[in-house]
């Protein structure tokens, strides 16, 4: 398959097909890095800035390894030590990098659309690893690995997604690619926390946990992202942690063979109980290990690494 898009902005923008085609690279980079060298020449002589404009340690680090397992040259810019703190524009941050001869920007900031003009304005491929609330698409794409290589399907799965759905740029991403793919998708938590009209997106609105868990085939759980919320969208986390917290006795309510998911960072004790977070179900740690593949299968589409191979194997 030809992959031709630029960028990687939102999963609103691709097509089941090419879901599907990263999904399936993913699973041949994931044996990249199960190999004791853990490295593939296909992206030599690329290079691929990282522009984190907001704290990030899972997406930023699993960035850099997807691009150094392929052989490129990486370069990591935060908030603190890029121009932008003095001032400069965004637009200008792009001019500059695209000067510098970037191939790709993996860019992370806190206001929804903010990549979608830092591409309009380089030459590079951008791919969004987050902007504001907006979406972060490489998250849902390894999300969905994790479950198909679970349940070996998509279609037909219900998946309920608990927590901070309004703040959450993981829970958009991921409604899209799931309803996508086929599966059902029910939202639940406090009304304060499920944004306006959100069934418009195909999905369902529950605020009782409780009564529905024992249906779900997927429990995706989302962090409260207290540092989003500008007024207080329940009395306490206490409370919240009562009636929305995933726990062990709640979890005896849901079917024995339910995947528990949690994009991270964990609230241990509020969303989650420790307890749960490291159960056999909880495929946490697996969630983190996919994404290096699916991140090296999305930088292997955006800078043509079809082509760089096809070009290697005529010169051997």
């Amino acid at each position: 398959m030809v992959f031709k898009k630029k960028d990687l902005l939102g999963i609103r923008d691709l097509e089941n097909e090419e879901i599907q085609y990263i999904l399936e690279l993913g699973e041949s980079f994931r044996e990249v890095s199960a190999r004791y060298i853990k490295k593939v020449p296909t992206l030599r002589g690329k290079t691929v800035v990282n522009l984190f404009i907001e704290p990030s340690t899972r997406t930023r680090t699993s960035f850099e390894l997807a691009a150094k397992r392929l052989s490129a040259d990486v370069v990591n810019i935060s908030a603190k030590n890029s121009s932008l703190v003095k001032g400069e524009s965004l637009k200008d941050t792009a001019k500059t990098i695209d000067a510098l001869g970037a191939d790709a920007v993996i860019m992370r900031h806190p206001s929804a659309g903010a990549t979608y003009f830092f591409a309009k304005n380089i030459k590079a491929s951008v791919i969004n690893a987050g902007d504001g609330a907006h979406e972060h698409p490489t998250q849902a794409l390894l999300d969905l690995y994790t479950i198909k290589e679970k349940f070996g399907r998509i279609d037909g799965l219900h998946v309920g997604i608990v927590g901070d759905v309004t703040h959450s740029r993981v829970a958009r991403s991921n409604i899209l690619a799931l309803t996508k793919m086929g599966a059902k998708v029910t939202l639940v938590a406090p009304p304060t926390l499920i944004p306006v009209k959100i069934e418009a997106m195909g999905v369902e609105v529950t605020y009782n946990l409780d009564e529905i868990i024992g249906e779900f085939d997927v429990v995706y759980v989302l962090r409260i992202q207290l540092e989003r919320q500008t007024e207080s969208l329940f009395p306490s986390i206490r409370e919240y942690a009562n009636l929305y917290g995933l726990n062990l006795d709640r979890l005896k309510k849901a079917k024995k063979d339910v995947l528990i998911m949690h994009p991270g960072p964990i609230n241990r004790g509020i969303e989650i109980s420790s307890e749960v977070a490291d159960i056999p179900q909880a495929v946490i740690t697996e969630q983190v290990r996919n994404g290096v593949a699916i991140r090296m299968a999305v930088l292997y589409v955006l800078l043509g690494g079809a082509e760089v191979e096809k070009v290697a194997n005529q010169k051997r």
